[in-house]
């Protein structure tokens, strides 16, 4: 099978960007590091194996990890918490959408996987911890074997920042979470970067990886995936056909877009929600790093977050009302 090393082998990162990709390793290496890891590794306080201190039930733990003995001895729900490894196998999913280089006011959304890949493997990657990633890719998934060390998480970076977004049947956000199955030969985590725009056509494979693995998804979103403002006459592009189409964007007419993507939103979030991931959403106008914090201490008090955040503090200029399902 050919790996993302080989078909790229021959591209290289420009200086700019290098210098870019570098500037990311020090902002996770001194903001994030330290903050984070305390006694876990990683995102997710787990998984591990070892059992820990047993303690009461509180909604959104997962029952999973219900400790009967000890529940049916006190007749309160109780859970058995475990220690967390201290090696870990981490498989790093990246959907690389058409999407993700769409020019915001705020860049583009490419930005925000890079922070995602480099947060990820480089706190997942020291202690004999491994990571590898798999891209979806033109026909089939690229695959970055899972190997330990920083140095592999910044070819995986340069990877991702040079990655094309050309995805063909076969090479999609379906198939790469089936070859996650194979490749992913001991319990681990598995984390799944996307925009989610496209069919949400991927609840069955993450339900099975769910089975085996612990698993975090990231949503990578920009204001405009939310709200489209009345600007009157634009010309918009489909970043996945080409396709382009002048367009008056009345009143009217972004009501309709604010209410489709909301639809659409709503749907992933009942998705992910299904499966039990937990959702770290980042958006294009915010500190990803203080998202990322945010969230991390959420899932270190039990709660398991949706990624209803996305939808809060829009900018001025895209403003978009409450909906509730």
């Amino acid at each position: 099978m050919t790996t993302a090393h080989d078909e790229g082998r021959g591209d290289t990162v420009d200086p700019s960007s290098r210098a870019a990709l570098n500037h990311l390793e020090l902002l996770v290496t001194r903001r994030l590091d330290g903050v984070l890891n305390g006694d876990h590794r990683g995102l997710l306080p787990g998984p591990g194996t070892e059992p820990g201190e047993a303690r009461l039930y509180e909604p959104g733990d997962d029952v999973r990890t219900m400790d009967w003995s000890v529940t049916a001895r006190t007749t309160l729900p109780h859970i058995r918490q475990t220690i967390a490894d201290r090696e870990l196998e981490t498989w790093i999913v990246v959907d690389v959408a058409p999407s993700l280089d769409v020019q915001g006011l705020f860049g583009t959304k490419r930005r925000l996987v890079e922070a995602a890949v480099a947060t990820v493997g480089f706190l997942s990657a020291g202690g004999g911890s491994r990571v590898g990633a798999i891209l979806t890719g033109d026909g089939r998934p690229r695959i970055l074997r899972a190997t330990g060390g920083r140095d592999h998480v910044r070819r995986i970076l340069e990877d991702v920042s040079r990655s094309a977004t050309d995805i063909a049947p076969g090479g999609g956000l379906v198939d790469c979470l089936k070859t996650v199955r194979t490749a992913a030969r001991r319990h681990g985590l598995v984390v799944v970067i996307s925009d989610f725009l496209s069919d949400v056509d991927w609840e069955r494979e993450l339900r099975v990886l769910g089975s085996r693995h612990e698993f975090l998804a990231v949503h990578v979103a920009d204001p405009l995936d939310i709200a489209l403002p009345a600007v009157g006459a634009a010309v918009l592009q489909d970043p996945s056909a080409g396709e382009i189409l002048e367009v008056e964007v009345d009143d009217a007419l972004a009501a309709d877009y604010r209410r489709v993507a909301g639809e659409h939103r709503r749907e992933v979030r009942a998705t992910l929600r299904r499966c039990g991931a937990p959702v770290l959403g980042l958006r294009t106008d915010r500190d990803w790093v203080r998202d990322v914090i945010d969230f991390v201490g959420v899932r270190r008090q039990g709660g398991i977050p949706t990624g209803e955040s996305l939808e809060r503090d829009l900018p001025d200029d895209v403003s978009v009302p409450e909906v509730r399902p």
